[in-house]
């Protein structure tokens, strides 16, 4: 009997750079389409944990080793990838040292929480409001079961 298609999993690292003031974030730009700014993060591989999924993305496209701190969510809207129906965990993780653009990261940059770029990719302005939440209150991301989102 053959599988019942599914969405594609992924696993995204929002990584705060512990050895700087105010712990900013790392974005990349990225290489393909969709366009715009993103958190770091990519598919996970057949056989693989998310765990570690998150931290070899955020390795192979920040060139960082991250230790993971929290897991902010699970971000699953169908419309949220317009490729097609992505389901990611989203994780809160540090590092230390430079990150280096790599892999599928056109251009790379690090972000003061206040400062975020305006053109961000897939749902990742939801992602980072929650996060921003999380920064305050320790909360993870809200429930969302309301269909009409």
């Amino acid at each position: 009997m053959p599988r019942p298609e599914t969405p594609l999993l992924a696993a995204d690292t929002i990584i705060e750079l512990a050895d700087r003031p105010g712990r900013p974030i790392v974005l990349i730009e990225r290489r393909y389409p969709p366009p715009g700014w993103a958190i770091p993060g990519g598919f996970v591989d057949i056989g693989e944990r998310l765990e570690v999924a998150a931290v070899r993305e955020a390795l192979e496209e920040t060139s960082l080793q991250v230790r993971l701190r929290a897991l902010l969510g699970l971000y699953s809207d169908p419309r949220r990838d317009p490729r097609g129906h992505t389901v990611t965990a989203v994780y809160v993780a540090e590092a230390t040292g430079e990150p280096r653009a790599q892999d599928d990261a056109r251009n790379l940059d690090v972000f003061s929480v206040d400062a975020l770029p305006e053109v961000l990719a897939f749902d990742h302005a939801l992602v980072l409001s929650d996060y921003l939440r999380f920064r305050e209150t320790g909360q993870s991301a809200p429930l969302r079961a309301d269909a009409s989102d």
